[in-house]
């Protein structure tokens, strides 16, 4: 039985309309053997599907030290991305953030903050915070968005006792300056990327397939330049412009184009993690992402569709759920990837499960699991 007979036997997936010559290409190409594939259940909205259920919004905590202001206002965030996020505005805030944020049960934080003109995150009066924050408390993950860097900030960050460093790669000069506005070359996020893979920092850039506008326009570029410097795992997610501005509009990427890049992504770099994290858009082109990813070989998926999990067990993946949440993907997929990190999940067990409470609530939606 092809994937395409497989999918059409799966309800949720049975009104997506999936494309037989790239669901064909991936099954001759082979990526889909990749044997295990951890999901994800994200902080950053609240979610359940009939497989999965959402855990509380306090274990990865994202948090802005300039709360929601950003310079750039990018044409697809206007700084909006900001505006849900825990301020810390002084380090002292963030001490007392932190502080209560672990006493809540959070196990690590996104810390994030909005640009200046140069897309650069200004964490100088931060970092001896951190390294108080690591230090007191040596269990618990900070990733960092870093945005733009040279080879000392890198350093600072790496000393401060930063665990994992994300930023975008962006492939396309023209992306760069009429969507983001910004007087920085392609070349400025490879060097950010260099000096980043030089520490003993977790590097985990994000690639945004669509963020031209809908259009993938430099996405293969950027791929090639996280090639070049062989980071801890790759994030990709598709862009959700919710803010764009209405003389600028965005289309929503097509799913077929995006499940050909991550094709492409598997085949470039067939032995990096590479991560679906939970920005896409919503509804059935969702589901057909979803199922894209879980076809061509990725590692991770945050924040599944209805119907994936089923997918990825019936294509023979060794399917793991991760009931530590997220923060926009980077939660225990980015700090451990071990072989055997999260719970094994049996397919007939899901089935039979899901059909009982199609609704199911609890910490894994009622999902027996198998030791291993």
């Amino acid at each position: 039985m092809n994937s395409l007979e497989v999918a059409s036997q799966i309800e949720g997936l049975e009104s997506v309309a999936f494309d037989p010559t790239l669901v064909g290409e991936i099954e001759r190409s082979g990526v889909s053997t990749q044997p295990r594939i951890n999901f994800y259940t994200p902080t950053f909205k609240s979610y359940v599907t009939s497989e999965l259920a959402g855990c509380g919004k306090s274990a990865w905590p994202a948090v802005s030290i300039t709360g929601g202001e950003c310079a750039l206002a990018c044409d697809h965030c206007k700084a909006k991305i900001l505006e849900p996020m825990i301020p810390a505005r002084t380090p002292e805030a963030l001490w007392r953030v932190v502080n209560e944020q672990i006493a809540g049960g959070a196990q690590g934080m996104l810390l994030t903050g909005g640009s200046n003109h140069r897309n650069e995150v200004d964490y100088d009066a931060f970092y001896p915070v951190v390294r108080r924050i690591k230090d007191a408390f040596p269990g618990f993950k900070i990733a960092l968005h870093t945005a733009l860097v040279d080879r000392d900030i890198a350093r600072r960050m790496e000393d401060a006792g930063i665990d994992a460093a994300m930023m975008d790669v962006i492939g396309s000069q023209d992306t760069i300056s009429q969507v983001y506005h910004l007087r920085r070359s392609v070349a400025d996020f490879e060097h950010s990327l260099e000096c980043l893979t030089a520490t003993s920092m977790k590097a985990v850039p994000h690639i945004v397939i669509g963020l031209h506008y809908g259009r993938l326009l430099g996405e293969w570029e950027a791929l090639e330049i996280v090639a070049r410097h062989r980071p801890a795992a790759l994030v990709l997610v598709v862009v959700m412009p919710f803010y764009a501005p209405a003389q600028r509009p965005f289309v929503t990427p097509d799913a077929r184009q995006v499940g050909r890049f991550f094709l492409d992504a598997r085949r470039r770099l067939p032995d990096l993690p590479l991560l679906l994290g939970c920005a896409r858009p919503a509804g059935l082109i969702k589901a057909e992402i979803d199922s894209y990813a879980a076809m061509a070989g990725l590692n991770g998926i945050a924040h599944p569709a209805d119907g994936v999990v089923e997918l990825a067990l019936r294509l023979g993946r060794d399917v793991r759920v991760t009931p530590a949440c997220c923060s926009i993907a980077v939660g225990d997929e980015v700090m451990a990837l071990e072989r055997d990190s999260g719970v094994r999940v049996d397919l007939q067990d899901l089935i039979a499960e899901r059909r009982a409470r199609p609704r199911a609530s609890g910490k894994l939606a009622g999902i027996p699991v198998v030791a291993g």
